[in-house]
C-alpha cells in the first residue's frame, strides 16, 4: 500500500526583484517589485513551491492558512482550499468593483492568495505522482508546449529620479541593454520588439498603451503591424480611452491590431462591461480583458452581454482550477482563454506555462512580464521562452527546484525595502509634479 505524504511545514518567504521604469496607465515601476513565495514541504523529503503577488496582506493570509495545511496528506489538497475558503473567506469578499478602473491598490483584493496555496500543494502532488502539474489539472494536457508573447512597454527615463533603477545589468545582447533605456517613440517601440524576437522569438506582441495620447500609440501597432505583418498585435490601454475614442482609433488604424484589450471602461454610469459591448457593437474588433470580469459574478454579465471574446483567466486571480473552469466555458461557446500577467519570477512562468497547457481550445498567446526580471531566476531548470514558446518539460509538478541561495538574496533585499506594496504614482512624481492616477488619463497626457 503506497502511503501519501503528509504536510511537515509551510514557509512564506516575501522577496523583492528589480524593474525598469515601465510606464502603465497606473504610472511607472518603482525599481523592486514584490512577490510573496510559499513553500511546503512533506515528510517524503520534497518540497511544493509557489509565487503570488506581494505586499503585507497577502502575506499575511498566507499565514492564517498554515493551521488548515499543517498535518494533512497532499493529496487532501482539494479540501485543504475548501477548508480555507470556508472559515476564512476570500481577501476580496467586499471588493465587487474589483480593477474595473484599474485603481492599483485595489489588486491586492482581486487577488485569491489561497492560489499559492493550490500551486505549492499540486507541485508536491506532482512529484509524488512523478507527473507535471497539466496533467493533473483540469481536463488534463491539451499541449505540449504553449506560446508567450512579447510584452512591450513605454519606458521612462529613471536618470530623471534619484531611486536606484538598475542600468547596464545585461550587456549579453541588444534585449538586455534595450530594456533599461527610455523608449517613447514609435521607432523605439519597433526597435523594443525587434531586439525581444531575437532574444526568445516571439511572433506575436502587446503593447500596454494608457501612457501616450491614443493616437501615438495607435500609431506604434500600426508600425508593428507593418515590422512583423503576420503577428498578431494586441494594444492595452487599460481603459484609459472614451467610447467614442475608442471607437474613433479602431476606426481609423484597427485593421493593424489583431484584438483590443480594455480599450475602453466605465463611463457615464455604465460598467466596463456594458461600455466593451457597445465598443464590440460600433467597431466589430474581438475584445480581451483582465478588468472587467476577474471574478464568476463578473464574468457572467461580461458573456450574458457578450462584451468580451478573450478573457484573460489569470491563477492568481481565478485560482488554478477556476482559470481552468473559465477557460472551459469559454471554449464551449466558442471564445477564447488567456492569462494575464504582472512582474514576476520564474516560478509564476513556471505555474503559466503548466496552467496554459491544459486549458482547453485555441488559447491566445500568453502574457509574460518575466522578460523584464530575466537574469533574477529563483529556480533551478528554469523554464525558457524559446522560438516564442515554453515546452513543458518531462520533470514532476512545476518541472523546477526552488534556489534556497537565490531565495535568500531575494528575501534580504525584501528586507531593505522601507515599501512592500504597489504604488505607481511615487516613482511619476519624480517626473511630473504631484502626479496622481486617472483612470481617464493616460499616464503623460497631463
Amino acid at each position: 500500500m503506497t502511503i501519501v505524504p503528509k504536510v511537515t511545514d509551510v514557509r512564506i518567504i516575501p522577496v523583492a526583484g528589480y524593474d525598469s521604469m515601465l510606464l502603465t496607465l497606473s504610472g511607472a515601476h518603482y525599481p523592486y517589485f514584490t512577490r510573496n513565495i510559499v513553500i511546503i514541504s512533506d515528510d517524503s523529503g520534497n518540497k511544493g513551491i509557489a509565487e503570488i503577488h506581494g505586499g503585507d496582506p497577502i502575506k499575511e493570509q498566507l499565514e492564517a492558512y498554515k493551521p488548515f495545511i499543517l498535518g494533512r496528506p497532499i493529496s487532501e489538497y482539494r479540501s485543504i482550499l475548501n477548508d480555507i475558503k470556508k472559515h476564512l473567506g476570500y481577501l476580496n469578499k467586499n471588493k465587487g468593483q474589483g480593477i474595473q478602473e484599474l485603481d492599483i491598490s485595489n489588486l491586492q483584493y482581486v487577488v485569491h492568495a489561497e492560489a499559492a496555496i493550490e500551486c505549492a500543494l499540486l507541485d508536491l502532488y506532482g512529484k509524488f505522482l512523478n507527473l507535471p502539474i497539466c496533467d493533473l489539472i483540469g481536463e488534463g494536457r491539451q499541449r505540449d508546449k504553449v506560446e508567450f508573447l512579447g510584452y512591450l512597454f513605454y519606458i521612462a527615463d529613471s536618470k530623471k529620479t534619484n531611486l536606484p533603477y538598475l542600468t547596464n545589468d545585461d550587456d549579453s545582447d541588444e534585449w538586455g541593454k534595450i530594456r533599461r533605456k527610455e523608449t517613447l517613440s514609435v521607432q523605439g517601440i519597433v526597435a523594443q520588439a525587434k531586439a525581444a524576437q531575437k532574444r526568445y522569438g516571439f511572433k506575436c506582441f502587446k503593447l500596454k498603451g494608457g501612457v501616450l495620447p491614443g493616437e501615438e500609440e495607435m500609431k506604434a501597432v500600426v508600425a508593428l503591424h507593418e515590422e512583423f505583418p503576420k503577428a498578431r498585435i494586441n494594444l492595452d490601454p487599460n481603459g484609459a480611452w472614451s467610447l467614442n475614442e475608442a471607437i474613433q482609433l479602431t476606426r481609423k488604424y484597427g485593421e493593424a491590431l489583431t484584438y483590443a484589450e480594455d480599450p475602453c471602461g466605465p463611463e457615464n454610469g455604465f460598467s466596463g462591461r456594458e461600455v466593451l459591448s457597445y465598443y464590440k457593437n460600433a467597431t466589430n474588433k474581438p475584445v480581451a480583458t483582465n478588468m472587467v470580469a476577474t471574478d464568476w459574478k463578473q464574468l457572467y454579465p461580461a458573456l450574458n452581454m457578450k462584451s468580451v471574446d478573450i478573457v484573460l483567466a489569470d491563477p492568481h486571480f481565478w485560482g488554478i482550477e477556476g482559470s481552468l473552469r473559465v477557460a472551459s466555458i469559454l471554449n464551449d461557446w466558442n471564445l477564447t482563454w488567456g492569462s494575464h500577467s504582472n512582474n514576476h519570477f520564474d516560478i509564476t512562468l513556471a505555474l503559466y506555462a503548466q496552467v496554459a497547457a491544459a486549458a482547453p481550445g485555441n488559447i491566445t498567446p500568453i502574457d509574460t512580464h518575466f522578460i523584464w526580471q530575466d537574469g533574477q531566476q529563483l529556480c533551478d531548470n528554469a523554464l525558457a521562452i524559446k522560438d516564442g514558446y515554453i515546452t513543458i518539460p518531462k520533470r514532476p509538478g512545476l518541472g523546477i527546484e526552488i534556489n534556497e541561495e537565490k531565495l535568500a538574496a531575494a528575501h534580504e533585499l525584501y528586507e531593505k525595502l522601507e515599501f512592500h506594496g504597489r504604488d505607481d504614482a511615487k516613482a511619476m512624481q519624480y517626473l511630473i509634479d504631484d502626479w496622481k492616477f486617472d483612470p481617464k488619463k493616460p499616464t503623460l497626457v497631463r
